[in-house]
């Protein structure tokens, strides 16, 4: 194991993408009482936003892999909030969003995309409360949003 999250990261292949700035009337991030809440955040993969419906024109696979996109943007928003992932005490909670069919009931198998990433990344730290839910539609038609709270270190 390594000394940094980032470190592990990069054994994985992956790496963070640039923060994104708010596309709206929000802050990415805001710290409170020890916690950092994250903004729900958009899958972009080689640049490129996922759009579409799981359950209808995009796979299990790909809201899977969206998911972890939106993963790695919530981990870059947190290096921006902080300076450092190894402020991260802990993952407390992700929330998933999955624009979804109406028949479609595979949202938890989504989600996973962005759990596994942050047990990859912090270990039994990335452990987490969650919820995977089923919407209609997202902003920017956008497949899959997810959001988070951290348990922070002081600086």
């Amino acid at each position: 194991m390594t000394d940094t999250v980032e470190a592990r990261l990069t054994e994985l292949g992956l790496a963070l993408p640039q923060a994104a700035a708010p596309v709206a009337a929000y802050v990415p991030t805001v710290e409170a009482g020890g916690l950092l809440h994250v903004s729900g955040q958009l899958p972009f993969i080689d640049g490129k936003l996922v759009t579409g419906r799981l359950g209808k024109d995009v796979s299990l696979e790909e809201g899977n892999a969206a998911a972890q996109a939106c993963g790695l943007m919530i981990l870059a928003q947190v290096k921006a909030a902080l300076g450092s992932l190894d402020r991260v005490e802990r993952v407390v909670k992700l929330g998933a969003f999955i624009s979804s069919a109406k028949d479609f009931t595979d949202q938890p198998k989504v989600a996973n995309g962005a759990s596994e990433l942050m047990v990859a990344a912090f270990g039994d730290a990335g452990k987490h409360a969650r919820s995977a839910v089923g919407v209609p539609v997202l902003p920017l038609g956008a497949a899959v949003e997810v959001d988070a709270i951290f348990a922070i270190r002081s600086a």
